[in-house]
């Protein structure tokens, strides 16, 4: 079973009917094929609608079954919404563990509707749970789950995986809830991160937390006896779907369509992220502008595709990277292009699957800058569209994704000439040594996609409920 924040379809209520549409997210896009794989898809989650009229101690809505998945909706209303999801997890979580590029704040309101929500979350996963079975738990909003369905079942193996980097102890231990969070996290039997680094990091903290002992490289021990399992298993995609899917009549007559409608330019730069503050999407438009200015790249041969997928819109961070990203939009456009010919072109909106895939096959140099990233899936779909071994992926040395395709042209985002000078390299980089480079990271991404991720994880897991020694 797994438990995260939102199912992998969210409910829509029109009157009297409801429908079930397929949920956004790198999350819900990983885990629903991985776990489809298994045969056996359960899913505690929000429904990702606010529910007001709940009755108090209501911890799961009814059960509903779609697509073959099992899913049991957990109530969420406004106000724990607003405290759970905008305040704790995105106001104080997700900017500490990306290195405080944005300050995060703490408010002791906000930890108490996110320990609140945790709480339901757990209730829900403990009752509906078979016997001796797995409850594998995702990501930062829930790190109090895994302790709290140990205490209420502790008859069930839990997992618990961490899609975001884990950050340094000298940057953790600024949470006022330090002790309460990582304890949470270790009421796992197994607690997997995407890189070694991440691993490392939080068997550091609970060791000097006081909370753990070392008992090998990979185990941390408790004052109780129970052992918890702490390693990396870096996550994939689907990769066949990418690549058969590039490969259609319609994504490639979609491919050839795009490439007219952007006046038929000699390279294409594509960039598609979320609209966040880690993405570094100001950072590769700043690069970009910079080399229009210098001459490097001319507007009448270079076009690039900025996709800024619309996210948190209630964070007033959010807000403002906005009006950065689309100011500087405009004054790329207004220095270098020309009318009907803008050089950026700029979209705020999700993207289908079909057309994703056109883009990526538009696409002559994927830019993927962030300033911290768990893995970055985007720069892994990329490569599994380019079946013909063209196209050439720029990726930063701090998304998770860098350990693995290493034969992407790597860069310090926080390195603006370095920035300039990798779209540079990628674009002038001769077609021998792109088809080389880019067999070598499809052989990565095809070998360890999301399928093998969930197999690896699952596969690590004890063989049952680990009793306490002492």
């Amino acid at each position: 079973m797994l438990v995260a924040n939102r199912l992998p379809f969210r409910r829509i209520d029109a009157g009297t009917e409801t429908t079930w549409i397929p949920s956004p997210g790198g999350l819900v896009s990983a885990l629903a094929p991985s776990m489809a794989d298994t045969g056996r898809l359960a899913w505690v989650g929000w429904a990702g609608d606010i529910d007001e009229g709940t009755t108090p101690g209501t911890v799961l809505s009814a059960e509903v079954v779609v697509d073959g998945a099992t899913l049991y909706p957990v109530p969420i209303d406004a106000e724990e919404k607003r405290l759970h999801y905008d305040g704790m997890s995105n106001g104080t979580l997700w900017p500490l563990y990306h290195d405080k590029i944005s300050p995060p704040e703490f408010h002791r309101r906000w930890y108490d509707g996110y320990r609140r929500v945790n709480q339901r979350f757990a209730e829900a996963a403990a009752t509906v749970a078979a016997p001796d079975s797995i409850v594998w738990v995702h990501d930062y909003q829930l790190q109090l789950v895994p302790g709290m369905v140990r205490e209420l079942r502790p008859d069930l193996r839990i997992g618990y995986f961490l899609h975001i980097p884990f950050p340094p102890e000298e940057l953790f231990v600024q949470l006022p809830w330090r002790q309460t969070l990582t304890a949470g996290i270790l009421g796992s039997d197994l607690v997997g991160f995407q890189t070694p680094d991440g691993a490392a990091n939080f068997s550091r903290l609970a060791a000097a937390l006081g909370l753990a002992a070392r008992h090998n490289k990979s185990t941390l021990e408790l004052e109780s006896g129970r052992r918890v399992q702490v390693r990396a298993f870096p996550i994939g995609i689907d990769s066949e779907r990418y690549d058969e899917g590039a490969r259609s009549h319609q994504v490639t007559d979609a491919t050839r369509d795009l490439r007219a409608r952007l006046g038929q330019p000699h390279i294409v730069l594509l960039g598609v992220d979320r609209l966040d503050y880690t993405k570094g999407i100001d950072v590769r438009l700043r690069a970009f502008k910079e080399l229009l200015a210098d001459g490097r790249l001319h507007p009448s041969q270079v076009t690039m595709v900025q996709v800024a997928e619309p996210s948190r819109d209630a964070v007033d961070a959010y807000v403002s990277l906005r009006g950065q990203v689309e100011q500087l939009v405009s004054e790329i456009n207004g220095d270098f292009g020309r009318v009907g010919f803008p050089v950026v072109h700029y979209v705020h909106r999700s993207q289908s699957h079909e057309s994703l895939l056109s883009l990526y096959r538009a696409a002559d140099v994927m830019l993927v800058t962030p300033f911290r990233d768990g893995m970055n899936l985007v720069a892994k779909e990329y490569v599994a569209t380019r079946y013909d071994e063209t196209g050439m992926l720029v990726l930063s040395e701090f998304a998770g994704a860098a350990h693995q395709l290493k034969s992407a042209v790597l860069v310090n985002p926080y390195d603006i000439e370095g920035v300039k000078n990798a779209i540079v390299e990628a674009v002038e980089m001769a077609p021998d040594e792109v088809r080389r480079r880019m067999r070598s990271m499809r052989r990565a991404v095809k070998k360890n996609d999301a399928a093998a991720w969930a197999r690896s994880f699952l596969d690590s897991m004890p063989a049952q409920a680990q009793p306490a020694l002492g």
